[in-house]
């Protein structure tokens, strides 16, 4: 049988075609204003939002995990700007202590097996309410993304001279911040806490090694991200494997391919 005689490839597949952009877009900005390790931070963060959904017994566990994150993105940010330790030392802080309090309660007369799923991730078990909420996501970070761009654009060069043009820095941070949280909540059950930060940057780091102006980096980092998702997801299901994984390891090559077309061209 060919992989779309199955339906839950067909809603892997169009789950792919939303969440492959929803990366591209994101990841540059990421990209640009060094935030990978904090993205990373949100991904692990999700198995403290998991099992507090659980303890309050709430039923969608998506729900619980967005509101965790929101408020431990926003706190990050917080304590960050109070300028108590350097960024670095503040994001390692938050994720350890989050992965240790998720892990601590899951693992709780011995059921994380039922949730190590999480790590590697599992797009085939994805959903029409899952779909549904990846549309509006999708759909909320391109109006952000057009209300918002310049502004981070700028916050991503040089906070000073940001804040000196007008630019309300925590603000925009903020909301980014809550965006990223967001949308790492909602595919993290899909691409897995393992790799979906490798999913987050790697097109936009790939698409940054050719592109000569911002309009061909985004362009190239949302053709980047649907090229790998699309190829990782065929080749996970002839191969047996995670799609996440897949995915993760296309991205990479086709890093290392763009890194090397820009060392030649520089030649």
């Amino acid at each position: 049988m060919g992989i779309f005689d199955y339906d839950f490839m067909k809603n892997a597949f169009v789950a792919i075609l939303l969440i492959a952009p929803l990366f591209g877009i994101m990841g540059t900005m990421v990209v640009n204003n060094r935030m990978a390790f904090f993205s990373d931070a949100l991904g692990h963060s999700a198995f403290t939002g998991l099992a507090l959904g659980i303890l309050l017994g709430i039923s969608d566990k998506d729900v619980s995990m967005v509101i965790f994150a929101i408020v431990f993105a926003l706190l990050l940010n917080y304590i960050k700007h109070k300028n108590v330790a350097s960024a670095d030392t503040v994001i390692s802080v938050f994720s350890s202590l989050s992965v240790a309090v998720g892990l601590a309660l899951l693992s709780r007369n011995g059921n994380f097996s039922k949730y190590s799923v999480m790590l590697v991730g599992d797009i085939l078990n994805v959903t029409v309410s899952d779909i549904v909420k990846l549309v509006i996501a999708l759909a909320v970070t391109i109006v952000v993304w057009l209300f918002c761009y310049n502004g981070l654009s700028g916050i991503g060069i040089n906070k000073s001279i940001a804040k000196s043009k007008g630019i309300p820095v925590i603000l925009y941070e903020n909301i980014f911040a809550c965006l990223v949280a967001v949308v790492v909540m909602l595919t993290v059950r899909m691409a897995g806490i393992l790799i979906i930060n490798a999913l987050l940057i790697l097109p936009a780091a790939a698409a940054r090694n050719i592109s000569g102006n911002a309009r061909e980096y985004h362009l190239y980092s949302c053709i980047g991200s649907v090229f790998s998702g699309i190829t990782g997801l065929v080749l996970s299901f002839y191969l047996d494997a995670a799609a996440g994984p897949m995915i993760a390891i296309v991205a990479a090559i086709l890093f290392f391919v763009t890194f090397a077309a820009r060392e030649i061209g520089r030649k």
